[in-house]
C-alpha cells in the first residue's frame, strides 16, 4: 500500500473534483478513494478548512502561478528591459492566467474562491511567492512584501472573483492598463 501523504490526499482530492465535475467531495469520498478511515485524515490536516485550503493552494500554484511562470519564459527575450516593464509583464501574465484558470476549470475555481480568496489569512499565504517575485524583481528587499503586497491589491478588480463578470468586458486591457499608468511612477 502506498503511504499516504499530505500530498497525496491533496491530489486525490483534486482528481476526485476533476472526475465528479462537483466541489462537494465529502472527506468520506477521499478517504475511500485513498482506502483508509476518514478519521486518518485528521493526522494530516487538523480540519477539513485546512484540506481544502491545501487543494485549492496546489491548483492556484500549478494553473495560475507556474503558468504565469511558463507563459513569461517562454516569450521572446527582450534585452535591456527595465523592472517596471518586467513587472507590468509579470501582472498582466498574471491576471490573465487567472482569468483563463476561471474559464478553463470552473469547479476549482469556485472551490479556490470560497477558501482562499474568501479568506484573507489563507488568500495571504497563497500570494506570498507572487509578492516574493516582485520583491525580488524590483530588488524591494522588504521582508514582509508590503509594497508587493500593495501592488497586487491595486490589480484586485482583475484577480478576484467578486469582479469576474468584468473580466469578459471589451476594455479589459485598457483598464488594466489604466490601472497600470496610475501606479506606475510609485513602483
Amino acid at each position: 500500500m502506498e503511504k499516504i501523504s499530505q500530498e497525496k490526499i491533496v491530489c486525490t482530492a483534486s482528481e476526485l473534483i476533476t472526475k465528479t465535475g462537483r466541489t462537494n467531495i465529502s472527506l468520506n469520498m477521499i478517504a475511500d478513494e485513498l482506502g483508509i478511515t476518514h478519521g486518518a485524515l485528521y493526522k494530516h490536516f487538523n480540519n477539513k478548512q485546512e484540506l481544502w485550503e491545501a487543494v485549492a493552494s496546489q491548483w492556484f500554484q500549478t494553473q495560475i502561478l507556474d503558468h504565469v511562470t511558463q507563459t513569461l519564459s517562454s516569450r521572446t527575450p527582450r534585452p535591456n528591459t527595465d523592472a517596471a516593464t518586467e513587472l507590468h509583464d509579470w501582472l498582466w501574465a498574471f491576471v490573465t492566467a487567472k482569468k483563463a484558470a476561471n474559464k478553463a476549470d470552473t469547479q476549482m475555481f469556485s472551490l479556490n474562491t470560497r477558501y482562499i480568496d474568501n479568506n484573507p489569512l489563507a488568500l495571504r499565504q497563497v500570494l506570498q511567492p507572487a509578492c516574493q517575485h516582485i520583491d525580488q524583481l524590483m530588488a524591494y528587499h522588504d521582508p514582509h512584501f508590503e509594497r508587493a503586497e500593495t501592488i497586487l491589491s491595486a490589480f484586485s478588480i482583475f484577480t478576484l472573483p467578486n469582479f469576474k463578470d468584468t473580466w469578459e468586458w471589451p476594455d479589459y486591457q485598457p483598464r488594466f492598463e489604466a490601472m497600470w499608468a496610475l501606479i506606475a511612477p510609485g513602483v
